[in-house]
């Protein structure tokens, strides 16, 4: 019958101990100065060492050279004491796991006091000494305080905690630890080499990782694998089926799965874990630490020859390339959310169940809201731009869709008829451009031209826009044959048109603020995020009017709300929230709009199929779709005919104006509400800094004129008679 592997093999000098040279050490010096302790407790994890350190100590004290760190090995004392020699009878080795009462106690204290027989001191060794009882440990304190010249204590525990302080502080406390992974490997390899059986490189890390640190427990694995090793000897599939881990391929399979996102072969990985009878909880195990593995090598790309992964140097380039298919914030956030798993997985009663759902969390990283799972989306598309995979982003222009609308009004202008139409509103059965309509001189024109203000807004269905200034409608004529006109110009402002305010935008910037429009939700919600109050006053008064690249134009319905707006700072509050939303750097300019009440369409939807641009302030009629057909004979509308002119140099004529049905009266200090939302009544209130807070800034007549933009003609005041 062979002995155990870690019996043969086991240490007989301090030389020969492995990953405790912080121990040895110390008691090799000890030796030389013939300074050695009557008492000492030796205490560590399982099987790294402490039994045989007190073995080879007991040894050093009682060779004939001694005390010596280096043993002679010849005298009888070393022969007894050597490995498979029958013992000394002056070193008498307890386990006081079953000699831990007090009556064992007593007995020791009363063998202690005889001389040894034929070595230089009678040393006690106590295994587990941790098992002694707090009456053994106190019946033994008095001989271990002041024991004769030649006795000497040896503790050896895996929890010196449980040691009584009195007998601790009576001892010198040794230490021990776990022995590293790469000298424990090399120390395994040279164990089979002298076993003349050949192992496979790949089998190594796996018994060491087995003994988890601990010497006995790998050499106890290391024999099992040699006793059923054939000829071939020991090969990693065998290790991998013996020892129950999982193997290589099943990892590198789905691992290289969640680089390429491809599910159905994570799941069939999964499907052949369980259905090939391995456990749930090994393989979540075991790809805990692939995966960290792979965060070291993403971190630390010569991890390798710096020791810090233990795995041949083939594994170490699989798993070099499988790090470079990841980003570091996947990599991590795969780790956190296998090693959550695997602590959920404790007690579970389904644990395929609980598997795969560690797989679909790791899969999906959309699905999460959290900071790593945004990480790793955006690690992604950064891969996928490096390798080209779509076209870098854009930078925001807000002058390239105007080109592109003005591009199909160009191409259609040589097509169409010598004088524009005009366009019939959507209550028609079918939409119908007649020729432009003759209308009295007037000095200037009364709807406004292209690019000038009022600037256009989206409003409600349903309601209907008032005029700019009451006027009789004129009566709809048939236009006489009008000269051939060219192709229309990019959009312009002509010089007849209204602008009558300082700062007004342009046709341009009137094109690019519809862009801002879209985004104004967006605007408004960062505003909200920074300013209660400046939301509220954006909310109900503010209007995007125009945009040119660099600067924004917010229009507001009176003088007293921009003055409110202005004020108030809320304009450098907008351009803050400007940077938070669209990360851009934009001028905030505040205009006053006289018709802010007025909500007319946007000039986008009529752009493509128009002869020219829309005016700016187009009727709420206006056509969806129209198509260019000949003009019939004029019908009656029940809705405003909307002109759509197109201005030519060659035509010197004056600018027709629409013909609207007369608008219902209405109180002009009453502006209609616009159709952006209503701020409800739990936001309605006003932050510290609210400048309308102080009462006394403003007087009554002051406050009139700035929040409902009145004229005081007189002020009457009433003396009491």
């Amino acid at each position: 019958m062979s002995l155990a592997l870690y019996r043969r093999y086991r240490p007989e000098t301090f030389a020969e101990v492995i990953g405790q040279e912080h121990v040895t050490a110390p008691l090799q010096q000890a030796l030389r100065n013939n300074r050695v302790n009557h008492a000492y407790l030796f205490s560590g994890p399982r099987g790294c060492g402490k039994t045989t350190s007190a073995r080879i100590l007991a040894r050093c004290l009682n060779c004939e050279r001694g005390p010596t760190p280096d043993p002679c090995g010849e005298c009888q004392s070393c022969r007894d004491l050597a490995t498979g020699g029958p013992g000394s009878i002056d070193v008498i080795e307890i386990d006081a796991a079953s000699h831990g009462g007090v009556d064992d106690a007593r007995e020791l204290r009363e063998r202690a006091f005889f001389a040894p027989v034929h070595s230089r001191y009678k040393i006690f060794i106590l295994d587990e000494a941790h098992m002694v009882t707090s009456a053994g440990f106190n019946a033994l304190l008095k001989v271990v305080e002041e024991p004769p010249e030649h006795l000497k204590f040896i503790f050896a525990t895996t929890e010196p905690e449980k040691v009584i302080g009195t007998i601790r502080s009576r001892t010198h406390h040794y230490p021990f630890r776990l022995v590293p992974p790469g000298t424990l490997r090399d120390y395994l390899a040279q164990v089979c080499g002298r076993e003349e059986i050949q192992v496979e490189d790949a089998v190594f890390p796996l018994v060491v990782r087995s003994g988890a640190g601990s010497v006995r427990d790998s050499m106890s694995v290391m024999d099992q694998l040699l006793a059923g090793a054939g000829e071939a000897g020991v090969t990693y599939q065998m290790a991998t089926a013996l020892l129950g881990y999982t193997d290589a391929a099943l990892l590198d399979e789905v691992v290289d799965a969640f680089a390429a996102q491809d599910g159905a072969t994570v799941f069939q990985v999964v499907d052949r874990v369980v259905e090939g009878g391995h456990d749930p909880r090994r393989f979540v195990t075991d790809l805990l630490e692939r995966l960290r593995d792979l965060v070291i090598l993403a971190t630390v790309p010569d991890a390798g020859e710096k020791s810090l992964i233990d795995a041949p140097a083939d594994r170490i380039a699989v798993m070099q390339a499988q790090a470079d298919r990841f980003g570091p914030a996947e990599l991590s956030r795969a780790a956190d959310l296998v090693n959550t798993g695997l602590t959920e997985m404790r007690g579970n009663a389904a644990p395929r169940l609980q598997l795969e759902l560690i797989c679909a969390r790791v899969m999906l990283p959309g699905a999460y809201g959290d900071e790593l799972s945004v990480q790793a989306r955006l690690d992604k598309l950064e891969r996928r731009a490096a390798t080209g995979g779509f076209a870098a982003p854009v930078a925001f222009q807000p002058s390239a869709p105007v080109q592109q609308a003005a591009a199909p009004v160009q191409a259609q202008a040589p097509a169409q008829a010598p004088a524009p139409y005009v366009e019939q509103p959507p209550q028609a059965p079918a939409p119908v451009q007649q020729a432009p309509v003759q209308q009295a001189p007037a000095p200037a024109p009364a709807g406004p031209a292209p690019g000038a203000w009022p600037i256009p807004r989206s409003f409600a269905p349903g309601e209907q826009q008032p005029a700019a200034a009451p006027a009789a409608p004129a009566p709809v004529q048939e236009a006489p044959p009008a000269v051939p006109v060219q192709p229309p110009a990019p959009v312009q402002p002509p010089a007849g048109g209204h602008g009558g305010h300082g700062g007004q935008p342009s046709a341009a910037a009137q094109q690019g603020a519809a862009q801002i429009r879209q985004m104004w939700p967006q605007i408004l919600e960062a505003v909200k995020n920074r300013r209660r109050f400046t939301w509220i006053l954006l909310s109900q008064n503010g209007q995007v009017a125009g945009f040119d690249g660099s600067t924004l134009q917010v229009s507001f319905v009176n003088a007293g709300a921009r003055d409110s707006f202005v004020g108030s700072h809320s304009d450098e509050v907008l351009r803050q929230a400007l940077a938070d939303a669209l990360g851009v750097d934009w001028r905030v300019e505040c205009i006053v709009d006289p018709s802010g009440a007025t909500s007319p369409p946007s000039a986008q939807s009529a752009a493509p199929f128009a002869p020219a641009p829309a005016p700016a302030a187009g009727g709420w009629g206006a056509p969806q779709a129209p198509r260019p057909v000949q003009p019939p004979p004029q019908a009656p509308a029940p809705s405003p005919v909307q002109q759509a002119p197109a201005p030519a140099p060659a035509v010197q004529t004056p600018a027709p104006a629409p013909v609207q049905q007369p608008p219902k009266p209405q109180s002009p200090s009453r502006p209609k509400p616009q159709s952006q939302s209503q701020v409800a009544p739990e936001d309605d209130v006003p932050e510290e800094d609210d400048p309308d807070l102080v009462e006394d800034v403003f007087s009554a007549q002051e406050l009139i004129v700035r929040e409902l933009g009145a004229t005081v003609l007189e002020e009457i005041h009433h003396r009491p008679s």
